[in-house]
């Protein structure tokens, strides 16, 4: 991006200020995947609430599970969940040595998190908003489609989420190809074996994730997404995956920008994607109500906030 690096000269109060709390949100981030980790093989919650902790464990464990049921089935075993439920601790543990899995995990939990928060806070439904329903009312045909899609998505992932599971079909394609690979690494070679990984790389569908649901969504409100960076108008998944797009940012980043340890990033991506001022203490007041912005950051312009982004030593939660 030109002129993205600022002088100390040209800096606003403001932007200092957010710039060094963007700098400390930024060493938490380094923190989260290591400590997940170590917590997930030491069963030490002491840093993480148990909630997340056994959330992450319970969704590393399921996808393990799905692999290794296809794996029984594929060789005829007698009882595939058995097996499946017997080995499924050592590969879970192979599994959640990658940072990108074991972080994108944390993130789901994180929006499961806020989104029952905000049902409960603010009366804000988890699963059917009020923009996915003017959507789903929407004349364009293509638009109303997958509104239905995204509706029926979001209320698996509030589903699955209550029993901490993470069917291989939402995983993104890189985590996805993370999983199959670690377990085909464990499970060795075979004609049989090479036939069940054929039939789930085939089974595969990136559009058909909720995740594909919201961005192609989103994308294709084009200038009306701008509705969706209203948490209380979009619901938590809307509005995150509209955050995401509209700064720029990766959609579990964003998610884990939520949290109150990353507020200035939250206020800097709020700003980059569009909103006033005004609007952004607005989403505040769902977010975080206790907390103010500080002083000056009326005066922050969006691409300056663009700017801060850019310059963090963290683009990704990996």
């Amino acid at each position: 991006m030109t002129g993205t690096v600022m002088t100390d000269a040209a800096e606003m109060p403001v932007e200092a200020v957010l710039r060094g709390e963007l700098a400390q949100g930024d060493v938490v981030l380094g923190t989260i995947g290591p400590i997940l980790g170590h917590l997930l093989a030491n069963q030490d919650h002491s840093l993480f609430s148990d909630e997340i902790v056994a959330r992450v464990s319970g969704m590393a464990n399921h996808v393990a599970r799905q692999l290794l049921s296809a794996e029984a089935e594929a060789c005829e075993s007698d009882d595939p969940k058995r097996f499946a439920v017997e080995h499924a601790d050592t590969l879970t543990g192979a599994l959640v040595t990658s940072l990108p899995f074991l972080t994108h995990c944390h993130a789901l939990s994180l929006e499961w998190q806020l989104a029952r928060r905000l049902e409960e806070r603010s009366g804000i439904d988890p699963v059917l908003s009020p923009l996915l329903q003017a959507l789903i009312a929407s004349d364009d045909a293509a638009t109303a489609s997958s509104a239905m899609a995204m509706l029926a998505a979001q209320a698996r992932f509030m589903q699955q989420q209550r029993r901490m599971e993470l069917p291989l079909g939402e995983l993104p394609p890189e985590l996805f190809h993370h999983a199959v690979t670690t377990w085909r690494t464990r499970a060795g070679e075979g004609d049989v074996l090479e036939r069940a990984e054929v039939a789930l790389r085939m089974a595969y569908d990136e559009g058909a994730a909720r995740l594909g649901l919201l961005a192609r969504l989103v994308s294709g409100m084009g200038g009306g997404a701008r509705a969706a960076l209203s948490i209380g108008h979009a619901g938590t998944a809307l509005f995150l995956s509209a955050l995401a797009a509209g700064s720029r940012q990766d959609r579990d980043l964003t998610t884990v920008s939520t949290n109150e340890s990353q507020l200035a990033r939250l206020a800097l991506c709020l700003r980059q994607a569009g909103l006033t001022p005004r609007e952004v203490e607005e989403q505040f007041l769902y977010l975080h109500p206790d907390v103010a912005l500080p002083d000056g950051y009326e005066q922050l312009r969006a691409d300056r906030a663009g700017a801060l982004l850019a310059g963090s030593a963290r683009q990704s939660v990996s």
